[in-house]
């Protein structure tokens, strides 16, 4: 189909305000009278605070207020970023209070202070005084699993949050049959967001005595709703605004501030206090991507046919539960529509551990899960003496497949054609056979590996969301959605799904892109991939709406059959011949001004996103190792996709380069390290994490086999997160290419990549 804004790179809604510094972000705004808020953390893992003396601290002069557990409301409340649950089983986890008398890591929020400025706040919590009784540190896994293990929370005696999974098919006999039965374990680190704006907010009581809550959210929606759990008040009572916000990936999914926020606005008498945290506090405090353990065992013919799969994970979940569970098993829930083994068993579990918080990041499991499993497929390649693209190919989901625990079909499929595409532009063929048999010091492989995924949460969470468009006088538009821009350029895609269906120019549709709970439309926020697919939905049927109702006033004032007209370059014209009958802009003003029929055009829908669909690709990296040093350079990455049909190529280039970058900072650098004894963090700063600078991300290609996807907005589905799922596993085969050793644990870092080498043998005594 032919379209006359969809496909087009057009320039970003948000452009000229974001590069001339007039878009504003939380930072930005100053209230009168702005107090400031901090918060006091605890410097162990583990430990019961047996009192706490203030009165230092409130005698402080600039000192407006100190708060601990014992001044605000003593109610557990889920973090987490999910639709509300009507079902009690559902729900997330209430495990947090707004501050503890029990840490559980070190950074916990144990007092919190309002001072008049940001110097005095730091002063006042020096001279809280805290007498703790510390409790035994479980940093690992292994320490919260044994058996004389003390409970981090009460009500988990086993430490274990949860421990769900799924299987399907035969799984015993389908390993009698098969011919070979690999086995292996991987493993990955915690690492963390490194968004550009730190986690902030600010929080007043208005003149209704409604606490209102500016904040660098993904979710404001969601956030009213956490925020009035917490305090135990109505939701209409809170009020939460979204200005710009700059970058999340995750992380801004939780509600970290606003619970804390909202209590010291309260202790102040409703005086606007803001609450900022350091990037030091943002890599503690906030949110981590899980560490994930796998053992899995693979059953397989001669011939490379993938006949059983089974699956076991220990996640490490931190301290508190956040998104907890759900993060292991849609992980491996989105893995399940790539491969179609006969019998496939994903048992999973998630556990508390004495460290900061894993919550959602960017691709919410799946780089775990499929780290593990693809460095699993070359292994068993590599002994079958088969091409890595091979074995794939021969287990790989057609269109047309149908999940054998959700139902869901999969209704397009290019990863056949991805794979296709890297394996020319990487020449895989040619440089597999140059490589082959390599010796000294630089030894360089190809590596790849595919993904699968979802565009949004359905069948597991609600998927709904609204849009409201107006008409204007001038023949423009104002487009009010609740789904958030963080940088993705959510809002520049859906004016062109506006523009297209209305037959304007995109310039002509006014994006709000504030969202306030007051009066924006209900959408959870911006997660899962789910805005181009869900919201977009909800987009084009308030624009199909508008356009209706558009044409039909056209029929009122000419008698012209509505059904013979069309929108085109701003005008209503014969759909038959494009010839015009009159300008938009006349009909416009007629609608707002004819004494008679004077009727604004508005539409305002919500629509609720019963079906998802797969978006596929695979990622393609040349790699050379410095055998000596451990060093890995990654020469050449192809990040290959099908999402449909792409709405905008110039911003789909622009996920892509984002998230291979994260991919390779996942694969090579990237660790948040922790002292094995205490639990204190040793490298929570832009300094000592080792995030990859420019120097060190190669030239990405970002490549699209575009497929028409029947149940999207346009033929389109997902894209934002998936960037980021194969760099790692793709960069990790291609070094097993280069030297013939299994890596499995990330990151490659120059270290755990020398020590492997010198285990192998690889080094010579020069090398030693």
């Amino acid at each position: 189909m032919s379209y006359q804004v969809i496909g087009k790179s057009v320039k970003r809604v948000d452009a000229v305000a974001k590069v001339t510094g007039k878009a504003k972000y939380t930072g930005d705004f100053v209230e009168k009278d702005m107090l400031v808020g901090k918060i006091l953390r605890s410097p162990y893992a583990h430990a019961r605070v047996k009192r706490i003396n203030t009165e230092k601290a409130r005698a402080l002069p600039g000192v407006e207020a100190v708060l601990t557990c014992a001044d605000v409301p003593h109610i557990k409340f889920a973090t987490a970023g999910h639709p509300y649950a009507l079902d009690p089983e559902h729900r997330d986890i209430e495990d947090r209070l707004i501050l503890t008398d029990k840490a559980r890591f070190v950074g916990d929020a144990v007092a919190a202070v309002v001072a008049r400025d940001e110097l005095t706040a730091a002063e006042a919590l020096k001279l809280i005084e805290v007498e703790y009784e510390e409790l035994p540190s479980l940093l690992s896994v292994e320490a919260a699993l044994a058996e004389d293990a003390p409970a981090i929370h009460e009500d988990r005696p086993d430490n274990v949050i949860a421990s769900g999974g799924y299987a399907y098919g035969d799984l015993e006999k389908s390993m009698q049959e098969s011919d070979l039965i690999f086995e292996g374990e991987y493993e990955t680190g915690i690492v963390q967001h490194c968004q550009l704006e730190n986690h902030n907010s600010y929080a007043y009581v208005d003149g209704e005595n409604r606490i209102v809550i500016v904040s660098s959210t993904q979710i404001p929606h969601i956030v009213r709703r956490v925020v009035g759990q917490a305090l135990g008040i109505p939701w209409g009572r809170i009020r939460v605004i979204k200005p710009y916000v700059g970058g999340g990936f995750g992380s801004k999914q939780d509600v970290c501030l606003e619970p804390l926020n909202a209590v010291m606005t309260l202790a102040v008498g409703g005086r606007p206090v803001r609450l900022e945290l350091t990037r030091e506090e943002c890599m503690i405090d906030t949110r981590t991507r899980h560490a994930i353990k796998y053992k899995i065992k693979t059953g397989v013919s001669r011939d490379g046919k993938i006949n059983a799969v089974h699956i076991t994970a220990i996640s490490n979940n931190g301290a508190y539960a956040s998104h907890g569970h759900a993060i292991a098993s849609s992980g491996g829930a989105k893995f399940r529509y790539l491969y179609t083994p006969q019998a496939m068993k994903y048992e999973p579990r998630t556990v508390y551990t004495n460290l900061p918080v894993a919550g959602a990041m960017r691709a919410y499991g799946c780089p775990q899960i499929f780290f593990a499993f693809e460095s699993h497929l070359d292994e068993i390649a590599r002994a079958l003496n088969m091409d890595p693209i091979a074995l794939r190919e021969k287990n790989l989901v057609q269109v047309g497949h149908k999940d054998p625990l959700s139902d869901t079909r999969v209704l397009s499929c290019g990863i056949r054609e991805c794979i296709a595409r890297g394996r020319e532009l990487i020449q895989w063929d040619r440089k597999k056979a140059l490589y082959k048999n390599q010796t000294g010091d630089r030894r360089r492989g190809l590596g790849m590996a595919c993904f699968s995924y979802q565009s949004g949460t359905f069948p597991h969470n609600l998927e709904v969301a609204g849009a409201r468009i107006v008409l204007n006088q001038d023949g423009s538009v104002q487009l009010q959605i609740g789904a958030t821009e963080i940088g993705q350029g959510s809002d520049t895609v859906f004016a062109q799904m506006v523009a297209e269906v209305l037959g304007i120019t995109v310039d002509m549709v006014h994006v709000i892109s504030t969202q306030d709970t007051d009066v924006t439309p209900f959408d959870p926020g911006a997660y899962a991939s789910r805005q181009t697919y869900v919201t977009g939905m909800a987009v084009r049927k308030a624009a199909l709406e508008v356009k209706e109702k558009i044409l039909d006033f056209v029929r009122g004032m000419t008698d012209i059959p509505a059904g013979a007209l069309d929108l085109r370059e701003g005008n209503v014209v014969y759909a038959h011949s494009g010839e015009v009958v009159m300008p938009l802009a006349e009909v416009a003003m007629q609608s707002y001004y004819d004494p008679v029929f004077s009727s604004p055009i508005t539409s305002d829908v919500s629509n609720n996103a019963r079906i998802n669909a797969m978006p596929y690709g695979a990622t393609f990296a040349e790699v050379e190792v410095d055998i000596k040093t451990g060093k890995i350079e990654v020469l050449e990455l192809f990040n290959i996709h099908d999402s449909g049909k792409i709405i905008n190529h110039q911003l789909a280039e622009g996920q892509v380069y984002g998230g291979a970058a994260m991919g390779v900072g996942y694969a090579l650098y990237e660790q948040l390290l922790f002292d094995e004894k205490t639990g204190r963090p040793l490298n929570n700063n832009l300094l000592d994490y080792k995030l990859p600078t420019i120097m060190d991300i190669p030239d990405i290609k970002a490549v699209f086999v575009e497929t028409n996807e029947p149940t999207g907005p346009f033929g389109a589905k997902a894209l934002g997160e998936p960037p980021a799922i194969t760099p790692a596993p793709a960069i990790r085969n291609a070094v097993l290419d280069a030297t013939g050793v299994a890596f499995r644990r990330l990151p490659l870092n120059p270290q755990h990549v020398f020590e492997k080498l010198k285990e192998a043998g690889l080094l010579d005594r020069d090398g030693e």
